[in-house]
């Protein structure tokens, strides 16, 4: 196995600063956000931000969804990889944390693009319509095999689904207090389907790419 590099705060700049650096509007998002306190933790860090935009592009995605909102700092990350008449449909419990995305969504011009259900996340899931490029995965961590069950059956074949926080901050191995047994029973259920392809990638708390084949 070869040499990991240990990401610290100042290489996570170093890599944002060189890949795709935060413009005026999403840093002043994450600024906001982070004024809200501990749940700041939810926030999207800003290389995943880059990768969506990039996944987003990469795949030539037209419509996509995403489950868990928050501040739509990733939101206004995957709406940017989206063509003009692309489509994002966003599904969140909480009007007031949308709200403050929503300012920016404007002000970025990718609202006309972003469609906002306010709800019960697995109640929104169940009545998605249609087929999906892409969708991304930052809400309830028990409700991840749910969430995922529904996706696989909406995202095209060689469309792509991620899924944010999946090694629980590396509580996933060993033996910790907290043990993130969701996370665990979410991430043996998706490696044994052969529906799909899937790679966990060590960046932010865990990102997981699964591929529908």
């Amino acid at each position: 196995m070869g040499n990991q590099v240990l990401v610290t705060d100042e290489l996570h700049d170093y890599m944002v600063a060189h890949g795709m650096p935060l413009d005026e509007i999403a840093a002043e998002l994450v600024a906001e956000t982070r004024q809200l306190g501990d749940v700041s933790r939810m926030l999207t860090t800003a290389d995943q931000a880059g990768l969506l935009t990039t996944l987003t592009r990469l795949i030539s995605a037209r419509r996509a969804v995403e489950i868990g909102t928050f501040t739509g700092f990733s939101a206004l990350a995957i709406s940017r990889g989206l063509p003009d008449d692309g489509r994002l449909i966003c599904l969140d419990a909480s009007e007031e944390w949308t709200s403050i995305g929503q300012k920016y969504w404007e002000r970025a011009g990718v609202a006309s693009k972003i469609e906002l259900r306010i709800g019960d996340g697995h109640e929104l899931a169940a009545a998605l319509d249609g087929s999906f490029d892409l969708a991304f995965v930052d809400a309830d961590k028990p409700g991840y095999i749910d969430y995922f069950e529904r996706l696989v059956q909406v995202i095209r074949p060689n469309g792509l689904m991620l899924f944010d926080n999946t090694l629980a901050g590396g509580r996933v191995v060993g033996e910790h207090a907290e043990d993130p047994a969701d996370r665990k029973e979410f991430n043996a259920h998706i490696a044994k389907d052969d529906r799909v392809d899937v790679v966990i990638l060590g960046i932010g708390d865990g990102l997981t790419l699964v591929r529908k084949k």
